[in-house]
């Protein structure tokens, strides 16, 4: 596939509702995968995340009147969310309306103004980081993170690339790994990525951690490594993005939505932690025997310092 193929929106082939997804989790898609859509899928989308119930009681004739685009639109952004068809995603908001219902809180206005006590900072932050957390959490898939957990475990030698807020991630993860005896290496540096990618082969993973799934400092080392034979992972809040042309397995983060004092790398990042973290006790968990007693012999080495 091109670049430019990559590049052009298109559909992911849904799977087969045979039990349709936990209304947090179709929530939490909503937020992530609307800035990939269409403008007018996006409408639908906001619109859907905005009022499940309402929306739970329209037809698809209805919510396209609603959204002012086209029944094949409405279908379009249902498969988006993983569905066959409007009917299942019509069952999971009455889902997800129902919740609500039951007591769930409505959502805050998180949005920081200038002129906010830190108070209020405080509160609209931590209530952000929490909904980001609780998205990632919902949206994952753990049959990707089961491969990668596995990938890790066995691998030979893991490389991480990221590059700014991404970048104090990946070296977050490369140092967890190092503790318990994994030979891991954080690369921030274009050239040094690509060059140490080079080197990979098979029983190498490599893992590319990026929000926007494009910064060409992170896909072009994880494109040297995935031509290379090693085992690739993304970890990236758009799924449908050039850097998954060249991940075997693609773990999705969440993000709050941006705004000018809070730019998305704040929140992007607090995901990529919480993956990054689920990651690493599954490598620990599957290398306990090895793991523990290195990760017992890093904190020894340490407590000195600590006294």
């Amino acid at each position: 596939m091109t670049q430019d193929a990559k590049e052009t929106f298109s559909l992911p082939t849904p799977a087969t509702p045979a039990t349709p997804a936990t209304p947090a989790a179709l929530a939490a898609k909503v937020r992530t995968l609307a800035p990939t859509a269409t403008r007018s899928m996006q409408r639908v989308a906001e619109t859907v995340a905005g009022d499940p119930a309402g929306c739970a009681a329209l037809t698809v004739t209805g919510l396209a009147i609603r959204t002012g685009t086209s029944e094949a639109t409405v279908v379009r952004t249902a498969r988006l969310l993983g569905y066959t068809g409007y009917r299942d995603l019509r069952l999971a908001l009455a889902g997800l309306a129902a919740q609500q219902q039951s007591g769930r809180s409505p959502a805050l206005t998180t949005d920081i103004a200038v002129d906010d006590s830190l108070a209020d900072v405080v509160a609209k932050l931590a209530y952000d980081e929490q909904q980001t957390l609780a998205d990632t959490a919902a949206a994952l898939d753990t049959g990707q993170l089961e491969a990668a957990v596995t990938a890790a475990a066995g691998a030979r030698r893991i490389d991480v690339y990221g590059v700014g807020a991404s970048g104090l991630v990946a070296q977050d993860l490369t140092q967890k790994l190092l503790r318990i005896g994994r030979i891991a290496h954080a690369h921030s540096d274009t050239h040094l990525a690509v060059t140490t990618a080079v080197q990979l082969a098979s029983g190498d993973l490599a893992v590319a951690i990026t929000h926007s799934g494009s910064t060409r400092d992170v896909v072009e080392p994880l494109r040297v490594a995935f031509e290379r034979g090693a085992t690739t992972v993304a970890i990236t809040g758009r799924p449908q993005s050039a850097v998954t042309q060249y991940a075997d397995h693609v773990l999705t983060t969440s993000t709050a939505r941006e705004s000018e004092l809070r730019p998305a790398a704040m929140s992007s990042r607090t995901s990529q932690l919480l993956v990054v973290d689920c990651l690493f006790v599954g490598v620990a968990q599957r290398t306990y025997p090895t793991a523990a007693p290195a990760l017992a012999a890093s904190y020894e080495a340490l407590a000195h310092r600590h006294r």
